[in-house]
């Protein structure tokens, strides 16, 4: 028999659409806890993309590719 899991520790991907409201109830709203979350996110794009043995330009040419439309948002702001 699989372990159960709790829902605290489940991803938003395995969250049935009944329990996700107390799935969002549990979660940490405060600013430490946003914050928490974007470093994690932040750490797993870069361990994903940049930080790979078997490298390729996937990591970097989105990192490039946002920095272009930001600088082109930026040139032409009446767009």
């Amino acid at each position: 028999l699989p372990a159960a899991v709790l829902l605290k520790d489940t991803k938003l991907m395995d969250v049935k659409l009944g329990q996700l409201g107390s799935w969002l109830a549990m979660r940490d709203f405060t600013p430490g806890g946003i914050l928490g979350a974007i470093r994690r996110g932040q750490e797993r794009y870069y361990n994903k993309y940049i930080n790979v043995r078997k490298g390729s330009l996937g990591g970097l040419s989105m990192v490039l590719a946002g920095y272009v439309i930001l600088s082109y948002m930026w040139s032409y702001s009446h767009i």
